[in-house]
């Protein structure tokens, strides 16, 4: 069976189908194969990858450090571990704001509007720190947190 030369279409008389282009006859000799199939995605790039580990917190972080190609990158397992480390340090960081707000309620009105102001403080800096970690993961950038980023560092 020829094909069209120009598309690679399966011809079966003397013009292509698919694009109109004329094919010549049986006795011009064999006819072109079609084009090779496009090869399928083969996974996430590594700053996708990167800046996917923080989406989530710990359940991407975990997600990251387990499934198999994006275990043996260095920069990816990086990015997962200071993801997972800056969750568990959200989470001791609300418990530590919620046991002094329970402190501070007895105190009228005050204690009320002061422990608002921490908690609200506290998640919108823990949710720019979120953004621009995901920001810079996704620009190839290796933003080392103070605390929680050299331990990530040693675990890699």
């Amino acid at each position: 069976m020829p094909f069209c030369s120009n598309c690679g279409a399966e011809v079966q008389g003397n013009f292509c189908p698919k694009c109109g282009a004329p094919v010549p006859g049986p006795a011009g000799g064999t006819a072109a194969p079609p084009p090779p199939p496009v090869p399928a995605a083969q996974g996430l790039t590594d700053n996708v990858a990167a800046a996917l580990c923080y989406l989530l917190g710990l359940l991407t972080g975990i997600l990251f450090l387990l499934l198999a190609p994006y275990s043996q990158n260095r920069a990816i397992r990086f990015h997962a571990l200071q993801s997972i480390f800056l969750n568990v340090a959200w989470i001791a960081v609300v418990i530590v704001i919620s046991v002094i707000s329970i402190v501070l309620l007895p105190i009228p009105f005050m204690g009320a509007v002061l422990s608002m102001i921490l908690h609200l403080g506290a998640n919108l800096g823990f949710f720019i720190l979120w953004l621009m970690l995901m920001y810079k993961a996704y620009n190839n950038e290796r933003w080392v947190l103070p605390v929680i980023g050299p331990l990530a560092e040693k675990q890699v």
